[in-house]
């Protein structure tokens, strides 16, 4: 990754089984080596067996390693709460099946320290505070319910039930802050200065936890004892110079013609050019073609563009699908550029040229298939954004390929802090959802209106709302935008179809589709809601002819009424 700011940490943690013959609390900590610390960041969880169940040792352990494990093991682009969401849900289920023959319930608390942000995935007793400028301050809420002064029960934990209910929150760090996770047994028998004092005195971190441990036993706690503290030391804070050297490893190669050499890769034509970049026809050493993206010699200072070009490359690489353009690593690399596989074929633009009048059940199927390629950005919890006719190639065997992630939203990334603003290039505007352009919150429903207006164009060759889109300034008018019906350009289109594009095309993305699956499955089959509603009046469906018909009316009224006066 190309923004490597060191997140600087020191930890100490301790466990004993105390009074109790066996420990069922379990620790656990990783502080990786970059790049995954920058990408995914610190790694703290504590858990608590639960004694009562018969493998609550099992359950803690399974927690703790698993969810270190597997966190470091989702892809790169996922957001620190979509991955830890994901890992403790399957763990829950997980748990929850070995329950049927041997109770494996357990809390879990893990905190990640990711940039400038920490995380904090709970459920249990469990805690977690945080000391900060000189406030102790538990930020976890205990999931249990007291019967009386000695009878507590966990109202929710791991494997308990199909059903989970996590807290989860974020929230800025600032150095020298100092996290304390602990169990139970340490929390419920030291009282909160009593800790405080002991992290604000500690010269050892480790030594401190021992001791803690230690207080808690000797406090009278009759379970195991298990602690952990994170002191943050130093924040990423890399500055524009020291950011922009490392963005610059490589140089910007110049403007190429044809014929010229670049890595092994020869300039066979010059495909494109434009103020931001350059794409080229290229053929490698072997004869293979291929296309040679390269930045513009106009941003070679700007580190917001040198980003964006370099994460073109880094989300291109992490897509495996048949329907997204492949990212090629070259043999060796002395410039910055992209290489991706060559696709002999015609963009979706030019299709629609050559097929003005297409057959509906084959709109649906490129429907389909471009909708595949999109869930395959949206599962590495990546936005697209710049779906559009010219960023969708199709093979000689009608297979869709979504290019271009220049204007790509990876969750991932964007929780790295910059000490510049990024280079928050927006998709095109006729094809872009509302809530994209106007900075609101975008989701994977931003793609699916994009999507739907493609598929649109396709069908009647005009645009949904004609140049409303495109012309809108103020969010507050989104109420304006009038679709107008496909059925009213192209009457092949069914009315239930029609109904299914209106909503995948609304301005307010809780009204449409709530997945990208859902819109296609209203595109190959008739949706009974829609077909009850289906009936669309003439003077929708064509308008001229509505109005024709109108004036042969009044015509036929008019000389009758003549007739009968000079009769």
């Amino acid at each position: 990754m190309h923004l490597e700011a060191q997140l600087a940490l020191t930890v100490g943690q301790a466990t004993s089984a105390g009074l109790k013959p066996q420990n069922e609390d379990c620790i656990g900590m990783r502080i990786p080596d970059q790049p995954a610390l920058t990408i995914k960041g610190a790694v703290a969880v504590i858990a608590d067996g639960v004694s009562a169940a018969e493998a609550g040792k099992e359950a803690s352990e399974m927690c703790v390693r698993n969810f270190i494990s597997d966190y470091y093991a989702t892809p790169d682009a996922w957001s620190v709460k979509t991955a830890g969401q994901k890992i403790v849900l399957a763990l829950n289920r997980w748990l929850v099946g070995q329950s049927q023959i041997k109770g494996h319930v357990s809390t879990l608390s893990a905190l990640i320290l990711k940039s400038q942000t920490a995380y904090i995935f709970h459920i249990g007793d469990t805690r977690i505070y945080r000391l900060r400028n000189g406030s102790f301050e538990c930020l976890t809420t205990d999931h249990s319910i007291s019967i009386n002064k000695d009878t507590v029960y966990l109202s929710r934990a791991m494997g308990m039930d199909n059903h989970l209910e996590m807290d989860f929150q974020q929230f800025e760090i600032e150095q020298g802050d100092v996290f304390f996770l602990s169990t139970d047994g340490v929390h419920d028998f030291i009282c909160p200065k009593d800790i405080q004092a002991e992290i604000e005195t500690s010269s050892d971190l480790n030594a401190s936890c021992l001791h803690l441990n230690e207080k808690a036993l000797a406090a009278g706690t009759n379970d195991n004892v298990s602690c952990q503290l994170v002191r943050v030391d130093a924040l990423p804070d890399a500055n524009n110079q020291e950011i922009y050297q490392k963005l610059s490893d490589l140089s910007f190669p110049p403007l190429l013609s044809v014929g010229q050499i670049l890595d092994g890769l020869t300039v066979v034509k010059v495909l494109h050019e434009s103020p931001r970049s350059q794409v080229y026809l290229v053929k490698n050493i072997e004869g293979e073609r291929l296309i040679l993206k390269t930045p513009s010699v106009n941003f070679e200072d700007d580190p917001a563009y040198i980003e964006r070009f370099v994460l073109e490359q880094w989300i291109g690489k992490r897509i495996d699908s048949p329907y997204v353009v492949k990212i090629i690593e070259p043999k060796k690399k002395t410039a910055l550029y992209t290489l991706m596989e060559y696709v002999d074929g015609l963009t979706l633009e030019q299709w629609m040229k050559e097929n003005p009048k297409p057959d509906i059940k084959e709109v649906v199927r490129l429907a389909e298939l471009i909708s595949r390629g999109i869930r395959a950005l949206h599962r590495k919890d990546i936005l697209h954004q710049d779906i559009k006719p010219d960023n969708i190639l199709l093979t000689a065997d009608g297979i869709p390929k979504i290019i271009d992630f220049g204007s790509c939203y990876a969750a991932g990334v964007e929780e790295i802090d910059t000490p510049f603003d990024r280079d928050d290039i927006l998709g095109t505007a006729v094809y872009s959802a509302p809530e994209t352009r106007f900075r609101m919150r975008k989701t994977k429903k931003s793609d699916l209106f994009s999507l739907a207006l493609v598929v649109y164009e396709v069908l009647t060759g005009k645009l949904p709302f004609g140049d409303q889109l495109e012309k809108l300034k103020d969010q507050r008018k989104l109420s304006s935008l009038k679709y107008q019906a496909a059925i009213q350009f192209n009457p092949m289109v069914p009315a239930w179809m029609d109904k299914a594009l209106k909503r995948a095309l609304s301005p307010l993305p809780e009204h449409r589709q709530d997945a990208m699956s859902e819109f296609v499955f209203d595109l190959q089959r008739p949706n009974t809601e829609y077909k009850q509603s289906a009936f669309v009046p003439l003077s929708q469906r064509n308008p001229l002819r509505f109005w024709q018909g109108l004036a042969v009316i009044e015509a036929v009224i008019i000389a009758g009424f003549i007739y009968f006066i000079f009769k």
